[in-house]
């Protein structure tokens, strides 16, 4: 439980960190998605450098939660940031909620506390074995080249929806591999520095920063927010069980009602994202 409420809070400053990367990264010229030239320009914005502070908050959050639960269960969690934005950016525009934008919360939120009440997660390995790794990363590395692809064909909000699962994709992957490095850390920075998770964590997470603000670029923030959100969570859940070796024991009766709150949480996330405003993570 500790693990959920950390990571609930993690997700709140996600929320209000997107909503500040995204009006920053509108006012710069769009251009190649993986051109790190973005993020120079960035640099430079004193609105873009100020969401760092609740992002930076949520990272370390997100790493906390991490260190105590499983994959499956925290990331799932994370997926709260989009409806939190909902109302997070309702309070900085200083507009009235909509019915709409209360109603895909509820969903949302009743599918998410509905998923972590029946899949009953246990915690596998915190040290996976390489072999694990091959055939998610190969199918994960074939959906980015066909995102990216997309993204170069589709415009606007196309194009951010396109780059959003990619940087969902991206971001999943860091957080198993952060996963990782935090369970080697033993007292000595030696021990995480020079090994081969934490040199892909920092390569994977730069990856899905790049693709997340050349997303914000294309149509309104709920449109890649939308795809980042629901990609990250189940692309963990995968890793975690295919990875990790976590186990998630399903009966005919549990398997229904996992169904059912799954549904409800990509009904509450296709909601938010087509409300009137939103914003979260990373």
């Amino acid at each position: 439980m500790t693990a959920v409420l950390i990571a609930f809070v993690a997700a709140s400053c996600f929320a209000l960190s997107s909503a500040l990367h995204q009006k920053a990264a509108k006012q710069q010229p769009r251009g190649n998605p993986l051109n790190p030239g973005l993020l120079i320009r960035l640099a430079r914005n004193r609105l873009w450098l100020t969401g760092w502070i609740p992002d930076t908050t949520g990272t370390i959050l997100q790493v906390a939660a991490l260190c105590l639960g499983p994959l499956a269960v925290v990331q799932p969690v994370m997926a709260s940031g989009l409806f939190n934005a909902v109302l997070t950016e309702a309070a900085l525009t200083r507009r009235k909620i909509a019915g709409r934008d209360l109603f895909a919360v509820a969903t949302g939120m009743l599918g998410l506390a509905g998923f972590l009440v029946l899949a009953d997660v246990q915690h596998g390995t915190t040290n996976p074995n390489p072999g694990r790794w091959t055939p998610v990363t190969v199918v994960a590395g074939l959906t980015l080249a066909v995102c990216l692809l997309a993204a170069t064909r589709l415009t606007d909000t196309g194009r951010g929806v396109a780059l959003g699962i990619g940087s969902g994709l991206a971001y999943s992957f860091a957080a198993a591999l952060a996963k990782i490095v935090t369970s080697r850390y033993h007292g000595d920075p030696l021990e995480v520095i020079l090994v081969w998770p934490t040199l892909l964590l920092v390569l994977t997470a730069g990856l899905g920063l790049l693709l997340n603000q050349s997303a914000f670029q294309h149509g309104r923030l709920a449109a890649p927010l939308t795809a980042l959100t629901l990609t990250e969570p189940i692309t963990s859940v995968i890793i975690g069980i295919s990875v990790f070796e976590e186990t998630i024991h399903l009966t005919p009766p549990r398997a229904i009602g996992l169904a059912l709150a799954v549904a409800a949480i990509v009904a509450g996330i296709c909601l938010a994202g087509t409300s009137t405003g939103s914003g979260q993570r990373r």
